[in-house]
């Protein structure tokens, strides 16, 4: 009778850690799930602001320059647009590379407008790169446009309003 008890006992207690293991998994994926689209959503949100489309005009209307030296002639209003569209493209290339956000959300927001950005900065980060100590200048934007520009190369997807409707 004892022995039956004990090994009662044993399985409740091993069905109970199976349960409890279980449910910390389902806990830790919605924990991950809800940051995701936390993430999503600020990060949508960011870039349709008066401010963000300024500076995407900005960056896609102007000619920047191609060195230090350049970037350093500008008026101090058109050096602070430019660093802070880069640092924009940098955090988001950041979450993109810690995987917070999906590459998704980027080609379907950005798309080309990421590689096509990343030309213009390219020239001047390397020179920068090179002539100060801060060798990971735009390593993260630099990345996302490597990724964005090789899925629209090798996976192009198909524009949204050309899916049929299910």
């Amino acid at each position: 009778m004892t022995e039956t008890i004990s090994i009662i006992a044993d399985l409740a207690l091993t069905l109970s850690l199976i349960v409890g293991l279980i449910f910390g998994i389902a806990q830790v994926r919605a924990v991950a799930r809800d940051r995701r689209e936390r993430l999503t959503l600020e990060t949508l949100h960011n870039f349709q602001t008066r401010e963000a489309a300024e500076l995407m005009l900005y960056i896609s209307t102007q000619k920047l320059p191609s060195t230090l030296e350049g970037l350093r002639a500008l008026p101090v209003s058109e050096q602070a647009k430019i660093f802070q569209f880069g640092q924009q493209m940098e955090s988001l290339g950041l979450l993109l590379a810690e995987r917070f956000i999906n590459i998704d959300l980027i080609d379907k927001t950005l798309g080309s407008f990421v590689v096509t950005s990343w030309q213009k900065y390219k020239t001047m980060f390397y020179d920068i790169r090179e002539k100060t100590p801060d060798p990971f200048l735009g390593e993260y934007f630099q990345w996302m446009s490597e990724q964005i520009d090789k899925r629209m190369t090798e996976n192009p997807r198909k524009p949204f309003h050309e899916n049929p409707v299910t």
